[in-house]
């Protein structure tokens, strides 16, 4: 028999709502940008983002139901995002779900956003354990291991700013448009290595990242060219800053893979849609033991059918959120892992 779990997401600066079937197809996925909303002031505003999911959020509902010509009565349950995030955007969706499975008497289940980001390589193929997932994206650039679903153990993390933040900041003193990390993807395409930016690659046998060091250098040097009247080429500043990025993470990712011996390494979050780190990444793992897999680029943006893979998973394992469900900003892997186990 089949089951259908509804998916939102409204973590940050994406209303979504989704349904996937027996969690691995996508039946519906439906994502409202406010991209343009927010290109003005070069970043998300929490209280901005937060208006526009009350507005978009039964709309986006609607047509997710409008797609499929499904109706609430043939969801089996509701997944939603309840952190980490931004707490205004994410108590909206917390609280759709809420109202939804209340009305109409539907367990309730609340995921771990970055569980998501990784579930959403399962509905490209199903998972074999142990795996290792690269999670890059704005806020997060984490290692996790996982030895089986639900089971997320980090093993390294940023230590400061996570790579994602690296690029959007990088971007901004390039004066690139907002959302920064594709444009400069696109201009690395274009340009050469003209510097060589340091890679921080801590001390032995860590599998943790560090990128501030890397936006200083980038910073520090565009600020002293400009003291001195020289110029930089845009593409060629692009090309050198995520050389070094990319060597760090792709480096790091195969001695974890090889460390623990997994069977898959599957890469998610924003930053997996960079053209560069794909390329580096098939380039490494070609002749590796490790499956290598991404999700689609319209899966590594945030979305509700990654929230809805995940819950699928947490279903099946019995977890059921109570009604006193909230918004959890903060919310740890670690915790987020203990609560999947202990309901298997």
């Amino acid at each position: 028999m089949s089951e259908y779990i509804l998916g939102i997401e409204t973590s940050c600066d994406e209303t979504a709502v989704a349904i996937v079937k027996n969690g691995k197809e996508i039946v519906a996925n439906v994502v409202a940008s406010q991209i343009e909303s927010h290109k003005r002031f070069g970043g998300v505003v929490p209280e901005i983002a937060s208006r526009h999911h009350v507005e978009q959020i039964t709309m986006v509902l609607e047509e997710a139901f409008k797609e499929t010509e499904m109706t609430i009565d043939d969801i089996d349950a509701v997944a939603v995002t309840e952190g980490p995030g931004l707490v205004g955007a994410l108590l909206v969706g917390v609280n759709a779900a809420k109202a939804l499975a209340f009305a109409h008497q539907k367990p309730l289940i609340g995921v771990h956003h970055i569980a998501g980001h990784i579930y959403a390589n399962r509905l490209v193929k199903e998972f074999s354990f142990p795996l290792l997932a690269l999670v890059v994206s704005g806020g997060h650039t984490e290692l996790v291991l996982m030895k089986d679903h639900g089971d997320f153990e980090i093993i390294g993390e940023t230590r400061d700013d996570a790579a994602g933040e690296a690029y959007d900041k990088v971007a901004r003193t390039l004066k690139l448009p907002y959302p920064g990390g594709p444009k400069i993807d696109q201009l690395a395409q274009e340009g050469n290595m003209v510097i060589d930016f340091p890679r921080a690659w801590l001390e032995e046998g860590s599998f943790d990242f560090s990128f501030s060091g890397l936006k200083s250098a980038v910073i520090n040097t565009l600020h002293n060219a400009k003291q001195r009247g020289e110029e930089f080429r845009q593409e060629d500043i692009a090309t050198s800053f995520q050389a070094s990025v990319v060597d760090v993470l792709v480096e790091k990712t195969y001695l974890a893979a090889k460390h623990y011996q997994v069977k898959q390494v599957i890469v998610a979050g924003g930053v997996a849609a960079n053209k560069g780190l794909r390329a580096a990444m098939e380039a490494k793992f070609k002749k590796s033991k490790p499956e290598l897999l991404f999700p689609p680029i319209s899966l590594c943006t945030d979305n509700a059918a990654m929230i809805a893979a995940a819950g699928s998973v947490a279903f099946k394992q019995g977890h059921r959120a109570d009604w006193d469900l909230n918004a959890n900003p903060g919310l740890s892997m670690e915790k987020y892992s203990q609560r999947m186990m202990s309901c298997d």
